[in-house]
């Protein structure tokens, strides 16, 4: 056997998975789940009662972190679902392009310039005023299942 035979294509993630599996009736309120192939923070958590020859089953009322639209499964107890790998990570804003996308300096010294500014309004007016203003602004990033998006600011002072 040589070593040509044995080519495996390289990944960059380390095939770590986007998700793991957990029983429907461990997820609790304020946990993660995947509803309709979407990241989702649990609001609700409705248990019912089992039937004559039936299983309980978990009603689960989500809001995806990503889009904010509310989602709703349906869901065995005993079965498992998928719940989503949720990363938050605090980089320092450096710049803001015209087209929308922002410059972040991460932990180890480098820059990631793939991030777009936020949708949601509010934020991206705070993060534009800071910026423009001066100010030394630290931004969290979501991460779950390949999607990446700002979701929080913090002022860390003048520069």
């Amino acid at each position: 056997m040589s070593d040509e035979e044995h080519h495996f294509e390289s990944k960059a993630d380390a095939g770590a998975s986007k998700t793991y599996p957990q029983q429907a009736g461990t997820i609790r309120k304020n946990g993660y789940i995947v509803i309709k192939g979407r990241p989702c923070k649990v609001v609700e958590v409705s248990t019912s009662k089992t039937g004559k020859h039936g299983h309980a089953k978990c009603h689960f009322v989500g809001i995806d972190i990503f889009t904010a639209k509310k989602l709703e499964d349906i869901v065995p107890s005993s079965h498992n679902c998928d719940v989503p790998h949720v990363n938050r990570t605090d980089y320092q804003l450096i710049d803001i392009s015209e087209d929308g996308f922002v410059s972040l300096l991460t932990e180890n010294g480098n820059t990631k310039d793939d991030l777009r500014l936020p949708t949601d309004d509010s934020l991206l007016t705070q993060i534009k005023d800071g910026f423009g203003e001066g100010k030394d602004l630290v931004v969290s990033v979501m991460s779950a299942m390949g999607e990446e998006q700002i979701c929080a600011l913090k002022d860390i002072g003048p520069k």
